[in-house]
């Protein structure tokens, strides 16, 4: 009797070894917490710590639409975002031959439209000023706000380097680095605000010890 979390926290362990070759740190984050929600859901629901592959089924897919909504209070397109993970662990099995039936067969998964409002320069100015009685919290702030400065992602900014940072054929500073998500190199010309962020930690140790830009943070 195969058992699905075997299989999941398989699948884990492999792109674990692939992050930065064929995963983002996200990637693996995601499966993670994927597999962690639907250990508690499957003890929950079938009160037992594993369960067999052939119990996969639509009325699991539903129920745990339900038990990611209501017992631990996710909202919709979250609830989605996990859902969708979780499928591929499926299709695995699909593709392995272990499950002869797609359970997410007939059942929809679409997110809903959010309104998102960007945020003013004044919101920013606000942001930047903002004073914090602990530094981590002050290393976020300024992650957050380069990452508005560049337009870059998180997992750009985390794996940003020193020698990433060249001067352009116009004088100014610029960055030059790879895409975790499209894999394509980008040119991106560094804004006085975020120059001043960079300068604050020239000299921090942690930065200089492993050649980063800003502090390496977890998201």
């Amino acid at each position: 009797m195969l058992k699905y979390e075997y299989i999941h926290q398989e699948h884990n362990d492999v792109v674990a070894n692939l992050v930065y070759k064929d995963f983002g740190t996200g990637t693996l984050m995601r499966y993670k917490t994927t597999l962690d929600h639907s250990r508690y859901f499957i003890r929950w629901k079938y009160k037992t710590q594993e369960l067999d592959i052939l119990k996969l089924k639509y009325e699991f897919i539903t129920d745990f639409e339900y038990w990611l909504k209501s017992v631990r209070n996710i909202g919709h397109n979250t609830a989605i975002k996990y859902l969708a993970t979780f499928k591929k662990i499926v299709i695995i099995c699909i593709k392995n031959g272990w499950l002869s039936r797609d359970p997410f067969h007939a059942y929809k998964m679409s997110k809903r439209e959010v309104d998102r409002t960007a945020l003013t320069a004044e919101e920013l100015a606000k942001i930047s000023k903002k004073k914090f009685d602990h530094e981590r919290l002050s290393q976020v702030r300024d992650i957050f706000l380069f990452c508005c400065y560049t337009g870059l992602a998180y997992i750009d900014v985390y794996k940003m380097s020193r020698s990433e940072i060249i001067t352009g054929i116009d004088g100014e500073k610029w960055l030059v680095i790879k895409r975790q998500k499209t894999d394509s190199p980008a040119r991106i010309p560094l804004l006085p605000q975020a120059l001043s962020i960079l300068k604050k930690y020239d000299k921090d140790p942690q930065c200089e010890i492993k050649g980063q830009l800003l502090p390496g943070l977890s998201n």
